[in-house]
């Protein structure tokens, strides 16, 4: 039996490069970089009074913007029940993004009237929805919250964790390992999974320190995340190794693959493969992986 999880689309999106929508070479040098998405930022990193210039300068730049490109395009905006949310959401509308980030998600409702906005502007089949999970009544209700994705046309596929806030907001010490933030973040994961969802973990503050960088990359992987939030390009090629596919594991998943197409494993639940137990599951998992793999080549294929 396949689970929400397996059942969800499979994306690429092992390095999600936020960019400032107010900095216009920002703007420009990130069409040329190897991340597999761009969050245009309209929330903390735009100055109160540089939000409308944000808002127009992030127009421009989708009026001219290559789709074909095999990028992901974000927007986050500002909360829906500020004014500048209400005006980023219209500037959305224009711009066309595949996902918009909606930033300080607290319960359900926060993703469900955004949903309901889009649905009544008509743009039922328009940019999927992501949710930053960064303040403590998010992991109180992050099971409620990532619920929203199997509810009909609710849009929402993917969690972006910010830890950033989250700290501020419970005193939380920023340390090496994050100790004390690990019980937070497998609960996101956990819920993220149940219902069939994508969840990114958080950026890295300190963008020199690119060895700390992938050491929390590799934590990431580990403990489940698809992919990182960055706020440099230097952060990219160490994202997307870290949450790519190793030719070691690749080389394992078709091997597990290539075993069950054997005949003699016909009809088999689980097989001995180099005297270890492989199950069904394993085999789900494993063409997953490679399939993961091809999208990946694909990617670095594109001009």
């Amino acid at each position: 039996m396949n689970t929400p999880f397996q059942n969800h689309p499979l994306r690429v999106r092992r390095s999600l490069l936020s960019v400032p929508a107010s900095n216009a070479r920002a703007l420009e040098k990130s069409t040329t970089l190897a991340c597999d998405g761009v969050i245009f930022d309209l929330e903390d990193s735009v100055a109160p009074e540089k939000k409308a210039a944000a808002r127009a300068a992030l127009k421009r730049h989708f009026s001219t913007l290559d789709r074909t490109c095999g990028r992901e395009h974000i927007v986050r905006v500002n909360p829906l029940s500020e004014d500048d949310g209400a005006a980023d959401l219209e500037a959305v509308l224009e711009c066309a993004p595949d996902a918009v980030l909606l930033p300080k998600v607290c319960e359900p409702q926060d993703v469900l009237a955004v949903a309901d906005w889009l649905s009544e502007q008509g743009a039922d089949d328009g940019p999927r929805l992501w949710a930053m999970i960064e303040t403590p009544a998010a992991i109180l209700n992050i099971a409620a919250i990532a619920e929203v994705g199997r509810t009909s046309g609710s849009g929402l596929d993917c969690l972006v964790i910010g830890l950033n806030d989250l700290r501020l907001a419970t005193g939380i010490a920023d340390m090496p390992g994050r100790p004390y933030l690990v019980p937070l973040l497998m609960q996101a994961i956990v819920a993220a999974r149940a219902s069939g969802l994508d969840i990114i973990d958080s950026v890295h503050n300190d963008f020199a320190d690119l060895e700390a960088f992938a050491a929390e990359c590799e934590q990431g992987r580990q403990m489940g995340f698809d992919g990182k939030m960055l706020i440099h390009p230097a952060q990219i090629d160490g994202a997307n190794r870290a949450f790519g596919v190793p030719a070691a594991a690749a080389e394992a998943a078709r091997a597990v693959v290539a075993a069950f197409a054997l005949p003699e494993s016909a009809g088999k639940g689980a097989i001995n493969l180099d005297g270890r137990m492989v199950e069904r599951l394993h085999l789900a998992q494993s063409e997953r992986l490679l399939a993961k793999a091809d999208l990946i080549a694909d990617k670095e294929k594109s001009p």
